[in-house]
Parts: structure tokens; sequence; C-alpha cells
């Protein structure tokens, strides 16, 4: 079926099973906006990335929520620990006009938090990308190449128990182990082992110790 066909049917007639992800290329900006007009604003499922002709319609399994809504909030507490503002975006659309549209898992405005923090929508064009954005499971090269499209300069990716950091350099992400967010701390090694101490023991507890650590410098 060509989208030109997709995009006059019922969005309720695209069925795909939890985990997975349709990819469909040569699609105009036009058409990504018509299907996420169709779709509405409001919906968690299906997520719609697009990039320079590329759509990827995807729909996560339920446990993709957890892991990355418990980074989120080791986020918020290493941010919190060091008194540093922060605004929560968490998957927010955010569009480059004829070029990309995005839905991040979670994203976060650190630097330009007061910029930020009264706005309801994004405009790309004139409007800071986010500082940093969190992905669970595997990313797809059309949701990376978004990502550097909309400029954001770095990308947290958790996949079966690891974090990978992805920087933006010359355009292009690089992986590696160092965070420009948190320079100083192991973020490779802690997030991990507090993502599987929160499924563990619970979210909840996992961050007071966290909070307690921290403030008594014991990390």
């Amino acid at each position: 079926m060509t989208l030109l066909n997709l995009v006059k049917l019922p969005i309720t007639t695209i069925d795909l099973s939890p985990g997975s992800h349709l990819l469909i290329n040569d699609v105009t900006w036009e058409q990504y906006e018509t299907l996420y007009a169709e779709l509405g604003e409001d919906r968690r499922v299906p997520r719609l990335n697009y990039c320079n002709g590329t759509l990827e319609i995807m729909s996560p399994l339920p446990a993709h929520e957890r892991p990355h809504r418990i980074i989120a909030d080791i986020v918020k507490a290493l941010l919190d620990a060091q008194e540093r503002d922060w605004e929560d975006f968490g998957s927010t659309t955010f569009k480059k006009p004829k070029r990309a549209g995005l839905e991040p898992d979670t994203c976060f405005y650190i630097q330009n938090a007061e910029r930020v923090r009264a706005l309801m929508r994004m405009d790309m064009d004139t409007d800071p990308p986010p500082d940093l954005a969190i992905e669970a499971d595997v990313t797809s090269k059309t949701t990376l190449d978004a990502y550097a499209t909309l400029q954001v300069p770095e990308v947290w990716i958790y996949d079966n128990g690891r974090l990978t950091i992805h920087r933006l350099q010359d355009g292009d992400y690089q992986p590696g182990t160092t965070s420009q967010v948190f320079p100083t701390l192991p973020i490779t090694t802690w997030v991990p082992d507090l993502v599987q101490a929160a499924i563990a023991t619970g979210t909840s507890t996992m961050l007071r110790t966290l909070r307690r650590q921290l403030q008594n410098g014991e990390l």
C-alpha cells in the first residue's frame, strides 16, 4: 500500500503489535502532517518519527515505558543535587518544518530551562532544542537522524541493561561514555545499576537512597 492510499484510511486501520514498527520511505512532509493530525496530539501510541522523507510508526512494548521514566527520575535527582534548573518536556512533539518531526521518550531542558519553562508549544525555528533526550530500547537511524536535524546535543539510549551516550559532533552522533550534561559522573555505569535497583526494590526506594547518598557525599 502506498502512503498516498494510507493517508486516506482511518489511522485505526494500521494495526501494529506491541514492540513493532513500520518504516515508510518517500513520504512528504504534508503526508506526515496528515497522519499526525489524524492521530491527535494527546495519544501515546503509536508514535511517529519523520526525517527527510522517511516515516517511522512505532508501537512500543508496555515494558518500554518504565526504564525511560526511571532514568528521567534519576536525572532530576542528580540535577537537584547539583542545584541546577531543569524542565521535563516528556514526549513533546518537536518539528523542523519540511525536514523532521520527533516524539522523544523523554527530554529535558537544562541550560535553556528558564527560556522555555512557560512555553506550551515549541517552534524549532525560534526555540532551542532540548539539551538532553532519553530513549529506551533500540532507536532507529531515522530517530537519530531526526534528533540530529533538530540539533539535540545529547541523546541517551538505554537498551538491554546498557546505556550509551550519543553526543552531536559535526552534525552526527558519536557514541561514548561521557555526558556533556554530567561530565564528572560515571553515567553509563550508574544509570543501569540504578534502573535495576528500581526494578528490584521499587523506584521510590531507589530514589530515596540515591538522594541520601548524594546529600551525604557518598557518590
